[in-house]
């Protein structure tokens, strides 16, 4: 009563542990109200339970319908669902949330723009993800065609409409872009229309179990008809978001196979898969004459430190995640017979064949794997993800590791030593959870792995104790995700340590300046840009 037509009254009802102003009010800000009271209410039940009451005094963006009238009713559950969903982990918490009130979209639906958001960045796109926000809400009769123009293309009930609705919304998209003014947002916003435009399956219409939507979206696209990717492009591509994992698998072509790695990379994971498979397509040609290899991002993961059954627990349960997108839009065999996977609108051919191996972080995924693509049915079986009980245990057996080491016993052989029975020093690029580089340096006990290093840390060992070395390493070997983090400091010899590859600079010290043959006039050792 008495309240201005802009403002609402919003109350969450919570039982049990009261709730912190902190932890709402960002979720009310990002939405794209302001806060400008809070009344709390404590209730103590007949049970002796105490439940409360939070009644928030909320002011209303202004709508951009162009009449400057306030929202109306019609945003309360919106408004609702998406307070609930980026509560309960459902949703991001950012900006794309505001497009519940400032474009009328679903929670679902700014979902869907997230996704895309997200795969522009890591496609390459020199645009943050808060200027993609922003464009977005200052473009909102444009934000809401591109979503149309989405659920036109990939919602099974919309397809039944007929083609001429996606005809009609392609042009009216272009005809709102032709009245964006700044070059930037007209940027931005065909960047979203290019990739909804070559996106060739998702399972966004899919329901889960009981009957709900997945909590993750899965888009197939087309990568010929996104001309700003860089070089090579994958035949085949598929992009999976959620709030708790990220990833992209990459196809050179219909029958590839190659390895999912758990990647540390968040921000530019699909540049070390693209990467990785670049390097597949050139030295295992012989092997594998196509290429395909995929990686994924464990968004909340506990800090090992404190739990690692926990921190591997997330790692595996976001696995599992990233395999079930992959199959959400993959066909099945039946008897012989192509069978399409349930309400996903394919605008692509057959596409029956995905085998999955493992890959750094993933080396004893495979039975996790094969076991996801049994409850698909999935007509591969055992045969889905190489490896595991059915298969080749790519990092116990060190197939690759032994190898190559045959070629360095003979290096050393030329040199007159016998590496499995003299001590030698070793500098390396690795560390002891990769597949190759860890059974590399469990291939003799007479190592002394003096340096090393990866895309986190540099290990320093001046003067090691081969035999001491030797176990620490094995220890690591075994211990799941390792880092050289995870190295007994109190092994390492005088003038030794580990540091982080984001540090400024590292002390040179005589143990080191002796170990790595730095002139005497050099202090530390600092990173170049």
């Amino acid at each position: 009563m008495g309240a201005a037509p802009e403002e609402r009254r919003f109350k969450i009802y919570r039982t049990g542990d009261a709730i912190s102003l902190s932890a709402v009010l960002p979720v009310l800000s990002r939405i794209g109200v302001e806060v400008v009271d809070e009344r709390p209410y404590e209730l103590r039940c007949s049970d002796r339970s105490v439940a409360w009451i939070y009644d928030f005094g909320l002011r209303m963006p202004r709508s951009r319908n162009g009449s400057g009238d306030y929202f109306g009713d019609d945003a309360r559950e919106r408004f609702q669902d998406a307070f609930a969903a980026t509560w309960t982990g459902q949703a991001e918490n950012d900006g794309f949330n505001a497009l519940v009130l400032s474009a009328g979209l679903t929670w679902r639906q700014a979902m869907v723009l997230r996704a895309y958001a997200k795969y522009l960045r890591q496609a390459g796109s020199t645009f943050s993800q808060d200027y993609m926000e922003d464009t977005l809400r200052n473009n909102v009769h444009t934000t809401r065609l591109l979503v149309s123009l989405f659920e036109a293309r990939m919602s099974p009930d919309r397809q039944r409409a007929g083609h001429e609705i996606v005809d009609a919304l392609l042009e009216e998209v272009d005809a709102a872009l032709d009245q964006v003014a700044s070059l930037d947002e007209d940027r931005i916003l065909r960047s979203f229309l290019t990739v909804i435009k070559a996106t060739l399956r998702t399972n966004f219409f899919q329901e889960a179990a009981g009957g709900k939507p997945h909590e993750y979206v899965s888009m197939k696209f087309d990568p010929q008809a996104i001309p700003d990717l860089p070089a090579p492009r994958p035949a085949f591509e598929i992009w999976v978001y959620s709030p708790r994992v990220e990833g992209v698998h990459l196809r050179f072509g219909k029958v590839a196979r190659g390895g999912l790695r758990w990647s540390d990379r968040r921000e530019d994971f699909r540049t070390e898969i693209l990467g990785l498979v670049k390097a597949q397509m050139v030295k295992n040609t012989v092997i594998v004459p196509v290429g395909a290899k995929g990686g994924f991002v464990a968004k909340q993961l506990p800090d090992p430190s404190v739990d690692r059954d926990a921190w591997m627990a997330e790692g595996i349960a976001s696995y599992k995640t990233f395999i079930s997108a992959l199959l959400d839009i993959t066909d099945n065999m039946v008897a012989g017979e192509v069978v399409p996977p349930a309400d996903v609108v394919r605008h692509d051919e057959d596409d029956t064949y995905l085998v999955v191996a493992a890959d750094k972080g993933t080396a004893t995924f495979s039975d996790i794997a094969n076991g996801v693509a049994e409850k698909y049915n999935f007509w591969l079986g055992d045969a889905f993800a190489s490896g595991g009980s059915a298969g080749y245990d790519h990092k116990g057996m060190g197939i690759t590791a032994r190898g190559a080491w045959e070629s360095v016993k003979r290096h050393f052989r030329d040199m007159g030593v016998d590496t499995q029975s003299e001590d030698f020093t070793v500098v390396g690029i690795g560390d002891m959870s990769g597949d190759v580089f860890g059974n590399g340096m469990l291939l003799s006990e007479h190592i002394r792995l003096v340096a090393a290093f990866d895309h986190r840390h540099i290990f320093i060992d001046p003067n090691p104790d081969a035999a001491t070395s030797y176990a620490e390493r094995r220890r690591l070997f075994e211990l799941p995700r390792s880092s050289w983090e995870d190295y007994n400091k109190e092994l390492l010899s005088a003038g030794g340590g580990i540091f982080p590859r984001t540090a400024k600079a590292i002390p040179v010290n005589s143990h080191i300046r002796e170990a790595l043959g730095i002139e005497s006039k050099v202090a530390k050792l600092t990173r170049r840009t």
